[in-house]
Formats: structure tokens, C-alpha cells, sequence
């Protein structure tokens, strides 16, 4: 290896840590957690699918999980915020779903502490898929047989409930993992894999105090963390700069809003940045609609760094390293 390769690895070594999987190597540096009391089974996915893609489960019958995490869309959908049943919006930006596995807790806000306790969620937000009640989910998807044959395949007998149809859909979620990025390339097999323009993106990006939140294996937060025990930052930490202003980064009380801790006012999860090149428009709010200037507004707001054109620019190319393969996910037929 030659010394610009062996100074990158051992740079990257700080920044992420890794299972040690042959597998896991082979695409993301990380093993997918499984509860104990929900097992992946190929039936288990296969029901999953059919409920992640299947309108009927909101109010009026048009709204998936699906609709704002469109798998061919890098698991977001491209909006601002989200457009749910009879055209309500809501306030923030839908995180994608691929690798939301390895997610430290999920929401903006962290208030979901596994992707079981995500899903059911939008269900019943009257701004999502607005169903008045989880008795009345249960009550829709007990009127399909094809469901009711495949919940006692899975579950037993008696078993559309609620719980189960977390269980089912959180299950499908965990296998939502892109693979082979650049970096991963980098990380694990050929040391030459990042160009000249990656690598001094990736210099400019520990220099500009990127790393301080954006760190680990899912760029996300360091590993290990147990699973719902988040990790958080505040954004913006500065909030004096223009940019904060131009784009109302304040106007959210970010996990204030649901803990009502003022130590938490204007604090979020810290999202991936993985595939984040395919996921605009960013931050909370999806205000901002470029990589590039997202680059701009964490530097500034974050640590009050000021990014020359090419500085930003570079960075952008390094963020490129981080887009991975997505398995095609065909829309299943539903019962």
C-alpha cells in the first residue's frame, strides 16, 4: 500500500469501527441487530413487504409507508416534508429507510426506540396515514384473508394485532441494507479505490469538524450504542449565522418538542450520511436542496466553520464515496 493509502486508512480507522464479519465487510461494516422476540424469517419479510407497499392501511386507503420512503427514490421522496392522507403536511423531512436498522433510535427526535415502535407511528398521525385508532388498523387488515392466512402462518392463530403488524413491517425494514459503496471498496479491499478530489474531500471533512457528529460505521454516531439509546447533537450549534436564518433552522424545537426538556430544545438524532448524495432535500425542515450547500450550513451551523467553494465542493465528492447499491425491490402483490 502506498503512504497516501495507509495515512487514509489509518484516518478512517478513527471514524469507523467495524464487526469484523467477513459478511458485514462485504457491504455495510455492520451487523443488523435482530429483538429477540422478532426473528427474520423469509415468510416474516415476504408479510412485511406486502404491508410497507399496501395503501390500505391508512384512512382513505392512498398512503404507504412507501409513498414517503419510495424505495426507488433512495427511500425518501424527494419533498420537503411529506404529503400524507387528503393532502395534510407535516412539519419534517422523511429520513430514508435504507440502513434505518442501523439507526441509533428512530425519528428526527430519537421518540422511537426500534423500528417496531417507528412503525406503528404514521398510522395514526393525522398528517401520515391518519387511522383514527390501532383497533381500526387491526380491524382493516383482519377484513383481508390473504392477510389473516399469512399473520397465523407467521404469528399463529389469532394473531393481526398491532404488535405483529410492527413486527412484520420492522422485519422488512431490517433488510433495507445498501452495499458496496466507494468507501466500503476503500475501506476493506483496494486502498487506491478514492480519487485525489475524494481524498482531500475527506480531509476537508474531519478538518471542518464533520466528524464530531457524522463518526462510526453508518456516519451516524459511534458504535457500539444499545438500541434505542440514540445519539443526539444540536443543531445548530451556532446559531448566529445567516444561513440559520435563510433557512429556518430554529423554527423546530427538534427532541424539545417531545421530551419538553429545554436542555433538548433544537437537539435531533444525527442522521446517516450514507447515500446521502441520492436524499435531498436535508435537515429536519428539507429546506436545503443541495448537497453542496447542506455541506455549507453543517459546517457553519455545526462548527461555525466558513467552506470555501472548493472546500464544499471536495467535501461533496467524499460524501459521493458513501452511496451504496440498493437491491431492486419490486412492489409485491398484495392480497
Amino acid at each position: 500500500m502506498n503512504m497516501r493509502g495507509l495515512l487514509v486508512l489509518a484516518a478512517f480507522g478513527s471514524l469507523v469501527a467495524v464487526s469484523g464479519s467477513p459478511k458485514a465487510q462485504r457491504g455495510m461494516p455492520l451487523n443488523v441487530q435482530v429483538p429477540a422476540d422478532n426473528a427474520i424469517t423469509p415468510e416474516k419479510v415476504e408479510l412485511g413487504k406486502q404491508l410497507f407497499f399496501d395503501g390500505r392501511l391508512s384512512k382513505d386507503g392512498t398512503v404507504s409507508c412507501n409513498s414517503c420512503h419510495n424505495l426507488a427514490a433512495a427511500g425518501a421522496d424527494t419533498k420537503a416534508v411529506s404529503t400524507g392522507v387528503g393532502g395534510a403536511q407535516g412539519t419534517r423531512n422523511s429520513p430514508t429507510v435504507w440502513n434505518a436498522a442501523f439507526h441509533s433510535a428512530q425519528f428526527w427526535d430519537g421518540r422511537a426506540p426500534s423500528l417496531e415502535e417507528q412503525a406503528k407511528g404514521p398510522l395514526v398521525n393525522p398528517v401520515e396515514m391518519a387511522m383514527p385508532s390501532f383497533d381500526a388498523v387491526v380491524a382493516r387488515v383482519k377484513t383481508i384473508p390473504g392477510y389473516v392466512m399469512q399473520f397465523d402462518k407467521v404469528f399463529g392463530t389469532k394473531s393481526v394485532t398491532i404488535d405483529n403488524i410492527a413486527k412484520a413491517i420492522a422485519t422488512y425494514e431490517r433488510t433495507l441494507i445498501s452495499t458496496s459503496s466507494t468507501f466500503d471498496n476503500f475501506r476493506f479491499r483496494d486502498k487506491n479505490a478514492l480519487t485525489q478530489a475524494e481524498f482531500d474531500g475527506f480531509r476537508n471533512f474531519r478538518q471542518s469538524g464533520c466528524v464530531e457528529c457524522h463518526m462510526g460505521p453508518d456516519f451516524a454516531g459511534p458504535p457500539p450504542l444499545a438500541r434505542g439509546a440514540g445519539f443526539y447533537q444540536k443543531f445548530p450549534r451556532f446559531p448566529d449565522s445567516p444561513l440559520v436564518a435563510q433557512y429556518k433552522l430554529l423554527e423546530d424545537g427538534g427532541r424539545y418538542n417531545t421530551t419538553k426538556q429545554e436542555s433538548d430544545r433544537h437537539v435531533y438524532r444525527v442522521p446517516t450520511l450514507r447515500n446521502v448524495k441520492e436524499t435531498a432535500p436535508y435537515f429536519h425542515n428539507g429546506r436545503v436542496t443541495t448537497l453542496g450547500e447542506a455541506v455549507r450550513v453543517c459546517a457553519k451551523g455545526g462548527s461555525n466553520v466558513d467552506l470555501s467553494a472548493d472546500q464544499a465542493r471536495s467535501i461533496v465528492a467524499f460524501l459521493g464515496t458513501l452511496s451504496g447499491q440498493f437491491p431492486v425491490q419490486k412492489p409485491p402483490k398484495l392480497p
